[in-house]
């Protein structure tokens, strides 16, 4: 280890009197701030023990990839302090004429300059959310509005699946229950893909639609609601379920009309015998397709059920989420007639475009991208403000 690295790390201990202030702006991380500077010493230190080790597990070698972006940039904030304290003692030397000062302050500049950019990088990476390869099942069920709430869960539904084309992930429609007008009382989707489980997981909760329906002569602004559920999949070895437990039957597919009607028997409906869960899969023209979905579907219910069996943690793990799988928290709103969104939830502004909204592209992103990043930036808070803790009670406890 540099001699530069021990002097920054030789004090990260000393902490009695730290407290975790209110150090950000919009989410902006303060460098400055003593409990921060602390945390990323601590960090550095991490990383260097940890590469010590000639033998690591593969929890650690995680922990080494999740860090290794912010020890880099630390790194050179490192390199350009010790370039400016040479600097500064080359100045104090006598005899070195103005010319010599000149080019020194210029250089000084020069290096506090790349300074800013790099604390810029820094910040940047400390909330740059973690995002992972998986997959969800989204359901969408239209809520308080009657036929209002099925055509705008109609429109939500479409909105998901744009989307999900927009980042190319694989989408497969699970399932679809339309009303007579064309809307849907419930209908669901697995989506697979790089970052679908943290970003998809932004959308779960109420969303509220006000506006003037169709059928509406009295030009009154209709309010109707649609849920909306996200729940992570299991991958077959998290979940496997024994084929005794399965009762599969085949028909053939059923609807209001339209391309998922067919004559062939494709359509698929599996029991889970233990828990007599049943679900449907018609949307595909291939039985072996509507069967691998339908049991994707299964076991994510499945899993789902498991996990509220064991309430206390969920709840517990939901305090540190935004946007849980709660369908009574009402998480957006769209208003046709001022033709905005307003997302109801900190870490975001509204949309002013509600139309282009509705194409489930580049606007959703960067709406889901910022939830994101506010929740990263509380999670972070939460982290150093446990290490502070634990710091103190260690030197409390050594004293």
């Amino acid at each position: 280890m540099s001699f530069s690295r021990i002097t920054l790390l030789k004090s990260m201990f000393r902490i009695e009197n730290f407290a975790l202030r209110r150090c950000y702006s919009q989410n902006s991380v303060n460098l400055s701030d003593p409990a921060i500077q602390t945390y990323l010493k601590y960090l550095m230190l991490e990383h260097d023990k940890l590469n010590e080790k000639a033998r690591k597990t593969a929890e650690e070698i995680r922990r080494i990839q999740e860090i290794k972006p912010i020890v880099s940039v630390l790194e050179q904030r490192i390199n350009l302090y010790d370039s400016i304290e040479s600097l500064k003692e080359l100045n104090k030397r006598d005899g070195e004429d103005k010319d010599m000062k000149k080019m020194i302050k210029e250089e000084a500049e020069m290096y506090l300059k790349h300074i800013k950019e790099i604390d810029s990088d820094l910040k940047s990476i400390l909330l740059e959310p973690c995002l992972t390869q998986g997959g969800v099942l989204l359901e969408v069920t239209a809520g308080a509005g009657g036929q209002e709430a099925m055509l705008f869960a109609r429109e939500l539904f479409d909105l998901y699946e744009s989307y999900a084309r927009y980042k190319d992930w694989e989408v497969d429609i699970a399932s679809v229950e339309e009303s007579d007008l064309g809307g849907v009382r419930k209908a669901s989707m697995l989506v697979r893909g790089l970052g679908v489980p943290e970003l998809m997981r932004m959308e779960a909760g109420v969303h509220r639609v006000q506006r003037i329906p169709t059928t509406e002569k009295s030009g009154r602004i209709h309010t109707s609601t649609v849920s909306v559920a996200i729940l992570p999949q299991p991958t077959e070895i998290e979940l496997d379920i024994p084929e005794r437990d399965l009762s599969i039957e085949t028909r053939r597919a059923s609807g209001a009309g339209g391309q998922h009607v067919n004559t062939t028997d494709s359509a698929v409906r599996i029991t889970h015998v233990p828990t007599g869960t049943v679900v449907d899969c018609q949307e595909g023209r291939s039985q072996i397709k509507n069967k691998q979905i339908a049991l994707q579907k299964l076991r994510t219910l499945l899993l789902q059920k498991q996990q509220d069996d064991q309430s206390s943690k969920i709840n517990s793990e939901r305090k540190a989420q935004v946007g849980s799988s709660n369908r009574n928290e009402k998480i957006r709103t769209y208003n046709y007639p001022q033709d905005r969104v307003t997302e109801h939830r900190e870490g975001a502004c509204n949309v002013s475009s509600l139309k282009v909204f509705m194409e489930g592209g580049e606007h959703l992103e960067q709406l889901q991208e910022s939830l994101l990043r506010h929740h990263r930036y509380q999670v972070l808070m939460a982290e150093i403000t446990d290490f502070v803790n634990r710091a103190k009670a260690d030197s409390a406890g050594n004293v």
